[in-house]
Formats: C-alpha cells, structure tokens, sequence
C-alpha cells in the first residue's frame, strides 16, 4: 500500500500547514464548510445507526466514512489545522506568522460551524417533517446527548469542565492520528485504513469532537434538548477546543516534529 516512512510524512505534514496558511480566504471558507458538513452527516448515521441496531460499537465502526470522505477530498478540519498548521511556524517557514495560524483557526472554525449547523437544520427539518411531528427516536437520542454532555458535565462543576477538556485532548490525538493516516500513503485503501483505525477508537470512546460538537448540540437545541446556548459555549465547545488544540498539537503534532524533523543527534557508542 506503498507506505511512506515517517521522517517523509513528517514534512508532509509541516508543508500541509504552511500551505493552508497562505490559501485564499475563499478556499479556506469552503473547504472547511464542506468538511463540518461531511462530518456532520457522518455523525447522524453513526447515531441512527447505534438507534437502529442498539449497537454503539457498530455505529463507531462506521462513523469514520465520514472523515475518510472529507480528507480524501481535501477538506479541513479544525482538529487538523490544529495540529498543521502551527509546525510551519515552529519550522520558521519563510512567511509564517502567528497572525496568519490565527486567523486560519479562525476561517476554519467559522466554516466548520456553518457547515455543522447547515446539516443540523436540515437534519431536523426531515426527521420532524418541517417542524410539524415529533423528531423521532433518533431525533430524540440527539437532543439527550446534547443534554448529557452540557447540563450533565455542569453538575460537577469545575471537575466536569476538566473532563471534557480531557476527552478534548484525547480526542484530538486520535483525530491528529488519523489526519496523519492520510498521509502515509500513496493509495486509497492505505489511506482509508490508517485513518479509520484511530477515529473509531476516538468516536466509541465518546471523546469531545469540537466540529461533532457544532452539529449535535445546535440539533439537540432545535430538537427540544433541556440545555441552552450558552451551557453548550461554556459546558462543551469552549473546553473541547482548548483540548482539541492542545492534545493534537502536543501528542502528534510535536512529537512526530520533534523526533522526525527536527531529530537529536545519534548518541556514540563508546
């Protein structure tokens, strides 16, 4: 599956970042509203799937359709320009600035949520027929989670704020690891299977996904879930960024930098 090595995807990853710091604004725009979207939809068959089926595991397992779908496209994730783009800088690629990693979180996250919340609308329109019937058992369970995961971590105060950060940082060293699967070959099927493997792992273990996030909670607020805006700002998307920033860039981004870009001298045997 013609596997590239990691001191190669290793500058894959740092020219990936520095050229999605210099991409227009209207690219950057649509790419990351094609992606929250694709994400979003990949979200609502995982939970219709695990409704139907009763199975969670089977849902995870299908999840990553999504995810490989977008990336194989060339969309962006927020979790992943996390993770890329601040290598340019670190690598003091000529014309990097922190301005510019900046203001491309900034354009990703805005199209990412756009995207997100174009799916959650739309979702919730078919699945109430117009807003005129009750949204159904799936409608249903993604309203609870919205509930769940916002009012339910506020319960515990400043712990429950630490554990989604937490599962925000485990999320993103799985996700990290499957934006790295895309490039550690040159076919599809080797693509696809580098990256199915660590988002199945970070979806069933119900880690905090900031973009998932942009169309669950919107959706669990449309569909009726007992949570507001705000509880979904500070109880959910808010510490899932910081974790998706921090536990992408530390656990994948520096370190597959540290130890093969920028490699410590071989020690002498003596």
């Amino acid at each position: 599956m013609a596997y590239i090595l990691p001191s190669e995807f290793a500058k894959k990853m740092v020219d990936a970042g520095e050229s999605k710091i210099f991409m227009s604004t209207r690219d950057t725009l649509i790419r990351a509203f094609m992606a929250g979207a694709i994400l979003s939809l990949a979200a609502a068959f995982a939970i219709t799937i695990t409704v139907q089926t009763g199975s969670p595991l089977l849902g995870a397992v299908l999840f990553p359709v999504g995810f490989c779908m977008l990336y194989l496209l060339g969309f962006d994730l927020l979790t992943g320009v996390f993770v890329l783009t601040p290598l340019a800088l670190i690598d003091r690629r000529p014309g990097v600035t922190v301005g510019g990693v900046l203001k491309n979180w900034g354009l990703v996250f805005i199209g990412n949520f756009a995207g997100a919340l174009t799916v959650a609308f739309m979702m919730a329109y078919v699945m109430t027929y117009g807003f005129t019937s009750d949204p159904g058992e799936v409608g249903k369970k993604i309203a609870s989670v919205g509930e769940a995961r916002t009012v339910g971590y506020a319960a515990h105060g400043l712990a429950g704020w630490f554990t989604i950060f937490f599962r925000g940082m485990l999320c993103n060293w799985m996700v990290s690891t499957g934006v790295v699967g895309a490039m550690i070959s040159t076919h599809v099927s080797g693509k696809v299977i580098a990256m199915w493997m660590p988002i199945m792992l970070f979806f069933y273990m119900t880690f905090e996904h900031s973009v998932v996030n942009m169309f669950l909670f919107p959706s669990g607020l449309i569909m009726g879930g007992e949570f507001s805006f705000m509880d979904y700002l500070v109880w959910n998307e808010i510490p899932t960024v910081l974790g998706n920033l921090i536990g992408g860039l530390t656990f994948t981004g520096l370190t597959l930098y540290s130890t093969h870009v920028r490699t410590a001298p071989a020690r002498v045997l003596g």
